[in-house]
């Protein structure tokens, strides 16, 4: 009897053990065969696009709003190649204060760009488009500088300081940029523009400059999400000589055009950012003296009579060129960061 309850003991040990050896291993397997979670489809789409309030819209130093207040949005569709090579094209518009006094400016652009490591470039074409303007000519026909140069039209305006501007301004440029990203902190970039007929004036343009910008690491303001940049640029601004609608009088020298003056620019800023906005506040100027800068802005609030140079015998001066103060409240955000 003893023989047959051992055998009992030992049968049911077995079986035991093979249960549990079963299971061990089931659960074992079932780990193993564990599926990794499924890895998000490369959508190569994306969509940018924001906003702005600005106390001073300045281009390249010189203001494009009369030293008011301007409003701004922009909408940019992207497609990303690969993660290094990125197609976009968009539409901004911002308003403005010419002295055609055309309705807005309304940009419209595309280009490429290629990422290598720390260089990121970007090439593109870049159109500047003013609709609703109209012609303005000299109130005095004949006048210094030029007069006369409208077609004979009612809505033809007339500025009392002497000055003309086309109806059409619009023109392209393209441009080619680079930036170098040296650390999480610093940046550094070099630009390039160039225009065939700048402003519609007849004149080519050039513009090169250099930029860097610092931006402080995150924990600079604790645990609050506020980050911050400090930004600057330099450039120089070349041109040709413009048509004979800018011209500065019959019998002058320049009669059949301007040649504008060159000039540099810079300025310099900090900004903060949280989330999607961004508060920046910045310093430019230019080196462009009140007539010369008359004579390339066709400033319609030009005043005076001492700021006589060889483009502008007339001597009105114009501060559109001048030091600025600048504040930008803006937002921007893209489709998949912002949106999903």
């Amino acid at each position: 009897m003893m023989g047959i309850e051992m055998k009992k003991v030992a049968l049911l040990a077995t079986a035991l053990a093979m249960v549990t050896t079963g299971s061990a291993f089931a659960a074992d397997m079932a780990v193993k065969a564990k599926k990794a979670p499924p890895v998000a489809a490369f959508d190569p789409w994306d969509i940018a696009f924001g906003g702005a309030l600005v106390s001073d819209y300045i281009f390249r130093g010189v203001t494009q709003s009369n030293h008011q207040p301007s409003v701004a949005a922009y909408f940019e569709p992207r497609y990303n190649v690969t993660k290094d090579l990125q197609l976009y094209a968009g539409v901004s518009a911002e308003s403005i204060s010419f002295a055609n006094r055309a309705a807005a400016e309304v940009d419209v652009y595309g280009g490429i760009r290629p990422t290598f490591g720390a260089f990121a470039f970007d090439f593109g074409i870049w159109g500047y488009l003013y609709p609703g303007g109209s012609c303005a000519d000299n109130v005095l026909t004949g006048g210094v500088p030029g007069g006369n140069v409208c077609a004979v039209s009612t809505t033809t305006i007339f500025l009392a300081d002497g000055n003309v501007m086309k109806k059409n301004v619009s023109f392209f440029e393209g441009y080619a940029k680079l930036n170098y990203t040296i650390n999480d902190n610093w940046a550094v970039g070099v630009n390039e523009y160039y225009s065939p007929n700048f402003l519609n004036s007849g004149a080519w343009g050039n513009y090169a400059s250099v930029t860097a910008k610092y931006t402080a690491p995150s924990t600079v303001f604790g645990p609050s999400g506020v980050g911050m940049y400090v930004s600057g640029e330099f450039g120089r601004q070349w041109f040709g000589t413009s048509d004979a609608f800018y011209g500065t009088g019959a019998g002058t020298v320049f009669a059949n055009g301007i040649p504008y003056k060159d000039y540099n620019t810079w300025n310099v800023g900090i900004g903060f950012t949280y989330k999607v906005f961004t508060l920046d506040l910045r310093y430019s100027d230019t080196d462009l003296n009140k007539g010369d800068c008359n004579a390339f802005t066709s400033a319609f609030n030009a005043t005076g009579t001492t700021n006589v140079t060889p483009i502008n015998p007339s001597g009105a001066g114009s501060n559109w060129c001048g030091a600025a103060g600048i504040a930008k409240l803006s937002f921007d955000l893209t489709a998949m960061t912002n949106l999903k």
